[in-house]
């Protein structure tokens, strides 16, 4: 072997500094990484009901949001002073951590095609939720529970107060 090549193998090699190696160096009193993978999110099922009850009454031909029972209750309880309006009325989700799946119960006005309107209200419903809360939807089921008729009174009760 020839002294260079000896030389070369003996010796430690050096390497050229980085631009890794040019970072702000750690010094310990912080935890290293992304922020945002230290932890957990969770979202819970009511978080998920509101966003989606919200986006389904948004769409035209959604009348009222769950069955007449829980509708009945409902105006009853908006109408108690202190009483806050169900915005989830009608809607039950099922969370998990990355996924969630969405059950509705709907009323429809009378004359649109509840084909398009199912329709409108899972394309709604899915982009808001998944643009809000990050996970993705799997499915949107969809009831239709009654149609309101244009001569029709709304099933709440009249109030005693005024």
């Amino acid at each position: 072997m020839s002294d260079t090549t000896q030389r070369n193998q003996s010796e430690p090699s050096v390497k050229a500094p980085s631009h890794d190696d040019q970072r702000k160096p750690s010094t310990g009193k912080r935890g290293s990484g992304d922020p945002s993978v230290r932890g957990r999110t969770t979202i819970a099922d009511g978080v998920v009901e509101k966003i989606a009850g919200l986006a389904a009454r948004d769409v035209l031909g959604v009348h009222a949001m769950g069955s007449g029972m829980s509708r009945t209750f409902g105006a009853v309880r908006d109408r108690v002073p202190g009483g806050t309006k169900s915005v989830a009325r009608g809607v039950k989700a099922e969370v998990g951590e990355v996924q969630t799946a969405l059950d509705l119960e709907i009323v429809v006005d009378y004359g649109v095609s509840i084909g398009d309107v199912a329709r409108d209200v899972r394309e709604n419903v899915i982009s808001a939720v998944e643009r809000m809360t990050g996970l993705e939807v799997v499915e949107v089921n969809i009831a239709v529970s009654d149609v309101k008729l244009p001569d029709e009174e709304d099933e709440e009760p009249e109030t005693r107060l005024q």
